[in-house]
């Protein structure tokens, strides 16, 4: 998936309805099913959709596109972009307020163009099933066919001028035209001919494998260890309403993807000036200033914080949620200390739930061998 998912919603409406599916004849091939382990705790309800089965060949093409600069249909080494240019394993594929190309963490396209919104970790989004993008509107319900799933993303960025800029025939043909890929499509979908679907399906599928699931409260769960007696404290503020308030949009011990995958306007402004908010997707007053509430888990390596990166530490967040909530009339009904600007916590509060934080920090994620770029590409020896 090349970088930064976040722009799709750039794209205008004729460029979807110019986007034709491919049919192209089909060999025989028997791909490997590639079950998902549910882990302990977890949702059962995964988002795969029933024409693109996870399959040990597809996640493998998958890997190789999503590291291969020529997905963006450029060949020259100074116009090479693909998915993991920005969506960067070690801070659970977004940039990182570290990357020397993108500094403070605010991604944008091989033409210079900054992406409207930072970035979203690629965590767990095989369990999102209210729609992609800080404002769900990569949706089932969307009227456009060629928004609705995690597949169409990858065509709508390689277009996007604030991503790659470029063209799905250009993309399609160098691919086609490099040795060793025909036949990872074979294998993959029983075709050695190189289509735009199923460039998308084959990383779509390796996306959905990106799970973590091995933070130090996920082990605390399981009976594996136990939590400091900070985090432990952190942990009561974190799921109650007269602490920190966090678990209504955030989840806790009963929901451990630490999101609801839901839209909330949590306070940071009284006046809405971003054209892709979730009003902007629903048309609905009350999503004025309303984004999907980010999963928690490897927060320590996803800054800067919120849509528009305005956050820059977890300290800074803590600090707005205690005291610097703004009220608005679309404010979500579960910011419940709106009227106190805030949870009021005590510096101590916040050490404890900075702490219980911080433990859902899932460091095997980032060093996962299998998210990670290939030590060769097919036509490599």
């Amino acid at each position: 998936m090349p970088a930064r998912i976040i722009t799709a919603i750039l794209l205008l409406p004729a460029i979807f309805s110019a986007c034709k599916k491919d049919n192209s004849s089909s060999t025989t091939s028997n791909p490997v099913p590639y079950v998902i382990t549910i882990p302990r705790y977890f949702p059962t309800q995964l988002n795969i959709p029933a024409d693109n089965p996870m399959t040990v060949e597809g996640i493998q093409l998958g890997r190789f596109l999503f590291y291969d600069g020529r997905v963006s249909g450029r060949s020259d080494p100074d116009s090479l972009m693909s998915c993991s240019t920005c969506h960067v394993q070690a801070h659970s594929f977004v940039c990182g307020t570290d990357n020397t190309l993108f500094p403070g963490g605010h991604p944008y396209g091989l033409t210079g163009i900054p992406t409207p919104h930072y970035m979203l970790p690629m965590i767990n989004l095989v369990w999102v099933n209210n729609g992609y993008l800080w404002n769900g509107s990569l949706a089932e319900g969307n009227p456009l066919k060629a928004q609705r799933q995690l597949e169409d993303v990858v065509w709508i960025v390689i277009q996007s001028p604030s991503e790659m800029a470029g063209d799905t025939n250009r993309s399609k043909t160098l691919i086609q035209n490099t040795k060793g890929y025909p036949e990872l499509f074979e294998k993959a979908f029983g075709s050695k001919v190189v289509t735009e679907r199923n460039i998308g399906r084959a990383i779509a599928q390796f996306v959905r494998t990106l799970i973590s699931a091995d933070s130090k409260f996920d082990r605390f769960l399981n009976g594996k260890t136990d939590l400091s007696e900070s985090e432990r404290n952190g942990y009561v503020l974190f799921m109650t309403e007269m602490g920190a308030d966090c678990f209504h949009c955030h989840g806790g011990d009963g929901n451990p993807l630490f999101t609801t995958n839901q839209f909330y306007n949590n306070g940071k402004d009284s006046i809405f000036t971003d054209p892709y908010d979730r009003f902007s997707y629903t048309g609905d007053p009350m999503d004025k200033g309303a984004y999907v509430a980010p999963t928690l888990r490897n927060v320590a390596f996803t800054a800067p914080y919120m849509h528009d990166g305005r956050f820059k530490t977890l300290d800074e967040v803590i600090n707005f949620y205690s005291s610097k909530l703004v009220w608005s009339p679309s404010i979500s009904p579960l910011m419940h200390h709106i009227s106190t600007h805030g949870v009021q916590l005590t510096p101590s509060q916040k050490s404890d739930l900075k702490a219980f934080i911080l433990s859902l920090t899932d460091s095997s994620f980032i060093s996962n061998p299998a998210f990670a770029r290939p030590a060769r590409f097919p036509d490599q020896k």
